[in-house]
Parts: C-alpha cells; structure tokens; sequence
C-alpha cells in the first residue's frame, strides 16, 4: 500500500537564524520560514495532515498568507467537502487554523495536546502565544460532536500509514510517517522545523521540554528510511529538494513520494 505525498506551500515569513535555535546562533543571517499542509492520496482518497491558518491569524501574526492550504488541495484534485480524514500533528495556530472547512472529517490527534492546550500551562504566555483561543474551542466543539480520534503510541489507523507520539515543542506532538514508492516517508511536521535542527541537534525555540525535543530527532531517524526520507515541518529547502507534480505548481505544491532532486 503506497501513497502519494504532497506538500502544499500557504504562507512565508522573514526571520533570522537565531529565531531558529535554542541558545541562538553564531552566524545571525537570514533563515526565511516556509508553512505547509500535506496531503497523503490512495486511490482517489486523500488523507489531509494539518489545516494551516487564515489570513486573519496572518495579519495578526504578520506572516505573508499565499494561499488558503484548504482550497490549494484542488490544485491537486482533492475537493475538502468530501475528505473523511485529517490529521492534527498538534494544536498550535499554524496548524489547526482552517479546520472547520472540512465539514465531513474526523480529526485524529493526541489526547494529551488537548489536555495541554487547555490546561494549567497555558498562563504562561510563552507557552499560550502559539495557540489561538478558538482554535482549540473549535477542536473542543469538534469533540462533542464526535468528530475526534484520539490516538496515542505509534498506530496505523489507515493501511501503509502510521502516527507517532512524541513531545517537545508541544505536550502532544506527533508525526507520519506513510510508505511510498520509494520507501517510508517520514513527515515530521514541527519535530524538526529545519533539516538544521535535527542535523546539528539543535532544537527550535518554541518548547516545551527540551530533552523530549532532542529525542524526538532520534524518533525520526528510527522511523525513516534514511535521512533523505525525512521531510521537516517549516524548511524552505523542502521546495526545493523536491519537484512540482505539474510546472505551473512550480513553488506552491511539491511530491514527496520521489526521489529529491540531484
């Protein structure tokens, strides 16, 4: 069972090495970020990971808003009205925003993100700043309603597909990892935000617990093929690595389920 991996490219902002790294950076130049959906498609089924954010949480945030994540789907032939599942890798603003434009799927995600987004940690205003207040309402309604799935370990609620817990940069982080025709695909949405971060072992500024952090990069490399399986939540490189699946998608959509390019 092999998908096809795509990752949708909606928003950018400028920022500086030392945002990117715990105890900063020697060399302070520029280290522009990139914010992605992914979209895992079998068979004419797409498997949705992470909803983005609206314009109106770009304006507030100030970052450069491209797209909307949830109509840039039809780019590839997906229509949101009719996807049955998503995954939320967690609950921060720039990946929970635009969920309730799926008004059929269920939403998996980690108990314990919900737990943390509404619990005693967040009067801490370093910790409260990454979610929106009604995002997590939303999730919340979304639960009552029955549309939540709530996962914990590694599972594979979908042949060929598997979620995996682990922590750090949030109480109830979790990554994919999903085969493909060349191999096992590891998306590891905000484990690693840069190829960097995992590569030097440095991890990225927003934490919650540092050592879960740093063994979240072991997780990933246990899980993957190889390195070069390993797709980073928020690295610009990613677009380039990997091809467009048509030339005019050129810079918003790539495939991940071939090979980078040489």
């Amino acid at each position: 069972m092999t998908y096809e991996v795509y990752a949708i490219r909606y928003a950018r902002r400028d920022a500086v090495r030392a945002e990117h790294f715990i105890g900063g950076d020697p060399h302070d130049g520029p280290m522009p970020m990139d914010y992605f959906a992914w979209a895992l498609v079998k068979d004419g089924r797409a498997i949705v990971v992470d909803t983005g954010f609206t314009a109106e949480v770009a304006r507030k945030r100030r970052r450069e808003f491209l797209r909307c994540p949830v109509e840039a789907l039809g780019l590839i032939g997906i229509a949101p009205d009719v996807v049955e599942d998503v995954v939320l890798t967690h609950l921060h603003y720039d990946h929970v925003g635009n969920f309730d434009l799926f008004p059929k799927a269920r939403f998996h995600l980690r108990e314990e993100e919900v737990h943390y987004a509404c619990g005693r940690y967040m009067r801490h205003k370093q910790l409260s700043h990454s979610f929106e207040v009604e995002d997590v309402v939303g999730i919340v309604r979304m639960n009552y309603a029955g549309r939540v799935v709530f996962h914990d370990g590694v599972v594979e609620p979908w042949p060929g597909i598997r979620l995996h817990s682990t922590g750090g940069h949030s109480a109830g982080l979790q990554f994919v990892s999903v085969e493909t025709a060349r191999g096992r695909v590891v998306l590891a949405s905000d484990v690693t935000h840069f190829y960097e971060n995992m590569e030097s072992g440095r991890p990225f500024t927003t934490a919650f617990h540092i050592g879960e952090m740093l063994e979240g990069f072991d997780r990933l490399r246990a899980v993957a093929d190889s390195p070069a399986h390993i797709i980073p939540g928020h690295d610009p490189e990613v677009m380039r690595r990997y091809p467009a699946p048509r030339p005019e998608l050129e810079g918003i959509v790539v495939r991940l389920d071939v090979p980078p390019r040489a």
